[in-house]
């Protein structure tokens, strides 16, 4: 690809706007985006803050990086001005969770002029997939 790439994704991955507070807490980072493909794999960092009582990351705080790696696989297609606000998520946890590094991967279904469908799922240091998840997004124009 020549030229910068813009867009609000963009402009925060490449510092040029500061990356949304629940994104630094989540710990995340770019592993790797094809804008083609409509992909991209991203890595968190679960800390002890997310266990739940049992000892394992809580649910919310993997739908949350769930919704981090799906949504920016589609983010990182978008023009500037654009952008998916999620109007329906839905998770499955498949094995527990421990605080570390997870690998989230997620890629773009479909995408149409206003509504796109996105898979994803995550996975531990092991390469076990703990979590999958697929979403619908409305692309919006923003101010």
């Amino acid at each position: 690809m020549t030229g910068e790439r813009t867009g609000h994704f963009w402009d925060a991955v490449e510092g040029r706007t500061p990356m949304p507070a629940a994104t630094t807490t989540l710990g995340w980072s770019l592993i790797h985006a094809d804008t083609e493909r409509g992909e991209i794999e991203v890595s968190f960092e679960a800390s002890e803050e997310f266990l739940n009582p049992a000892g394992t990351v809580q649910g919310g705080f993997l739908t949350a990086m769930l919704d981090d790696t799906m949504g920016p696989a589609l983010a990182a297609t978008l023009g500037p001005g654009l952008y998916g606000a999620t109007i329906e998520l839905k998770v499955s946890f498949l094995r527990p969770a421990r605080p570390g590094r997870l690998v989230g991967r997620g890629r773009v279904v479909h995408s149409g002029a206003t509504i796109a469908f996105l898979a994803g799922e995550l996975l531990d240091d092991a390469g076990q997939v703990v979590a999958v998840g697929s979403a619908t997004t409305r692309i919006v124009r923003t101010g």
